[in-house]
């Protein structure tokens, strides 16, 4: 029995990227910061767009990435935890790198379970949005072994700086939040039993 799409299971087609800004990559080094104080505002759907692109975002027609990965194999599963974001319901989504779009996992505000399950961590709740990098080790450790497990590890500093340049870029904040419990982390996003959560990311408008 086939299932019926609806409205709300339907990918999310994210806006086209923009290819330039007007703050050169020296500058976003430069004035790259860890930042835990956002607005109230919301994020729009180009700016989600373009940080996601930035984490894990195909760059040409051969499949290769933004962020460098070992063999280029690509252990890493981006996820977002979507609570204030415009033409955007409330809810967790997984990225979709191949066709640049989101799926949508579950509806609803999960923010504040998140920052529950981040120690208490308010900033994981006050960001607009949160961008959740996990990793299947399996996809690299396949063919390195056991130190395929530090070239996740290398990877995931990758893509997350990645997201804070384009943050900064983008005149908005984040920070990279590593203290969790896996489990509830794991539980929130909607990861399968191989993907494991690395890094959470609140980004936002700064106050």
């Amino acid at each position: 029995m086939s299932t019926v799409e609806t409205p709300a299971t339907l990918p999310v087609k994210l806006p086209r990227l923009t290819p330039k800004s007007d703050r050169s990559l020296e500058s976003a080094l430069k004035e790259r910061r860890s930042v835990r104080a956002y607005s109230h505002e919301s994020l729009t759907r180009g700016e989600l767009a373009q940080l996601l692109w930035a984490a894990q975002g195909i760059t040409g027609p051969d499949g290769l990435r933004t962020a460098p990965s070992a063999g280029a194999l690509y252990p890493l599963e981006v996820s977002v935890v979507a609570g204030l974001v415009d033409g955007l319901p409330s809810g967790i989504y997984r990225y979709e790198a191949e066709r640049h779009e989101l799926v949508l996992v579950e509806e609803g505000d999960r923010r504040g379970e998140l920052r529950a399950a981040a120690l208490g961590q308010e900033y994981v709740e006050t960001g607009a949005a949160v961008i959740a990098l996990a990793a299947v080790y399996a996809r690299t450790s396949g063919k390195y072994g056991k130190r395929g497990i530090r070239y996740v590890h290398m990877e995931v500093g990758h893509a997350a700086q990645n997201v804070w340049l384009q943050a900064t870029a983008l005149g908005l904040g984040t920070v990279v939040v590593g203290a969790f419990d896996d489990g509830p982390v794991k539980r929130i996003l909607g990861l399968a039993r191989d993907e494991e959560p690395l890094c959470l990311m609140p980004v936002g408008r700064l106050p």
